[in-house]
């Protein structure tokens, strides 16, 4: 009885411990990680009137303000479960911008590569911000981003990315769902850029010895039915305390836009990747409304092509400061009366001095200029020329 009472109880504790080492051989992790960056940032010719400044407390300098959760489980063999959960957040005011997750994907791992299914960062911007950024210890200025405004919103939902790597070659591929979208699923007005649109696109890239170079192409379907197509080629050079760094983007709509309500839609998304004050953009063409069916011929006045170049120079003055010089020109055509064809020049130098490897401060200076036809602005209010002061403090968790 006694021997029985024995093997019962061993019998007993082997399948207790059964799972636990099915845990113990397949191990999980959950990492949360952020950002909080806020920033005073002073701009002239900015606002209703073009003589205005605006002086304004901004959650997002350097970086944008945002926190995330990185779940990676062994499931042996050499293979792993990832999951990114990242919510961006205006950190002077707490709020969250929409969408709630800027990146929501789960994905697996192996010798094969890389597979993500959901909300994620486009080829374009991948590149461009992990082979020719423009800081080395920040991939672009939150506050003052020209060269982001040609990635087509950075990302897009309902997407399928594959990636591998082969010794120093990096090599990607998407594809994301349009899901049978809509005109009226986008919203009349047309600003979710980063929406249900239907994308495909790749990028190959090279990095070795400090230096890195690579291209990206990406084709765009807005719900109207525009096809945008984007690409974008450069590379950089690091070696010691000196980067150095170089691209060129071009983003160009390929139809033209229907008349209506789809035009609108296909109008305002371009509208939303190429304007704004945070990307360096200015205005593509004159808007269309709704209620006014005769402003549907000024959707002949947007350009339908844009390009830029980047050319940038980073230099670790110590081991705690940085400096950064960066200058893009942009060019835009198409526009059928030439009043939105022109050119655009950026300038932008920024110093960051790291307190520890989790909080720095820094401060940047930046103007940008626009000539060309008579719609050439940099928004609503006519304004050419523009100047910005930003300092802010950033800590990394």
């Amino acid at each position: 009885m006694a021997s029985f009472v024995k093997k019962t109880l061993a019998l007993a504790a082997l399948a207790a411990s059964s799972p636990l080492l099915y845990a113990q051989a397949n191990t999980s992790s959950v990492q949360l990680y952020g950002i909080v960056d806020v920033a005073f940032r002073h701009t002239n010719n900015e606002g209703p009137a073009a003589d205005k400044s605006r002086s304004q407390m901004i959650g997002g300098g350097m970086s944008q303000s945002r926190w995330g959760i990185n779940v990676t489980e062994d499931l042996g063999g050499g293979m792993k479960a990832l999951v990114n959960l990242e919510n961006r957040f205006t950190a002077d005011d707490g709020t969250s911008v929409n969408p709630y997750f800027q990146q929501s994907w789960v994905g697996l791992q192996g010798g094969f590569g890389r597979v993500m299914l959901g909300r994620q960062y486009n080829v374009l911007f991948d590149l461009v911000t992990t082979t020719y950024a423009s800081f080395p210890y920040s991939p672009y200025m939150e506050a003052y981003k020209p060269e982001i405004g040609m990635s087509l919103g950075a990302r897009a939902s309902n997407m399928i990315k594959y990636m591998a790597e082969v010794g120093p070659v990096r090599g990607a591929l998407q594809y994301s769902f349009d899901e049978n979208n809509t005109v009226a699923d986008a919203g009349a007005t047309g600003v979710n850029p980063g929406g249900a649109i239907k994308t495909v696109g790749g990028y190959l890239r090279y990095a070795a010895g400090g230096i890195a170079a690579g291209a990206a192409y990406q084709g765009t379907t807005l719900p109207g039915g525009t096809k945008l197509e984007a690409w974008t080629l450069g590379g950089s050079y690091k070696q010691g305390p000196l980067y150095l760094n170089l691209g060129y983007g071009q983003n160009k709509r390929k139809d033209a836009y229907i008349m209506g309500a789809a035009g609108l839609v296909d109008s305002g998304l371009l509208a939303a990747y190429w304007s704004g004050s945070s990307n360096g953009g200015f205005l593509p063409g004159a808007p269309a409304s709704a209620t006014n069916p005769a402003s549907f011929a000024n959707l002949l006045n947007h350009a339908d092509k844009r390009q830029m170049y980047k050319v940038g120079v980073g230099y670790q003055v110590t081991p705690q400061l940085n400096a950064g010089l960066h200058y893009y020109h942009a060019r835009q055509s198409g526009s059928a009366s030439g009043a939105f064809n022109g050119k655009a020049n950026f300038l932008v130098a920024v110093a960051d001095y790291a307190f520890s490897k989790r909080t720095d401060v820094y401060a940047g200076v930046d103007h940008t200029r626009v000539s060309g036809g008579a719609g050439m602005a940099l928004d609503s209010n006519g304004a050419r020329s523009r100047t910005g002061i930003t300092a802010g403090i950033r800590h990394r968790f």
